[in-house]
């Protein structure tokens, strides 16, 4: 089980690591604001999600 959420948290910061540089990326060219306004808040969204995979990966660690 440990094993699991390990890479389950791995895959959570990752995902968040791309859609962080995605919107930064669409910013800097001066692309669509929408676009950018939509991947920050995929961001938060998965920043929060990674967060719970965590934190449960610490509470089963402590067992």
């Amino acid at each position: 089980m440990q094993t699991a959420l390990y890479h389950v948290t791995t895959i959570a910061v990752l995902a968040v690591l791309a859609v962080l540089v995605m919107g930064l990326w669409n910013l800097m060219r001066n692309q669509s604001s929408n676009l950018s306004q939509r991947l920050m808040r995929w961001r938060v969204g998965l920043q929060f999600l990674a967060i719970l995979v965590i934190i449960g990966y610490l509470l089963v660690q402590k067992v």
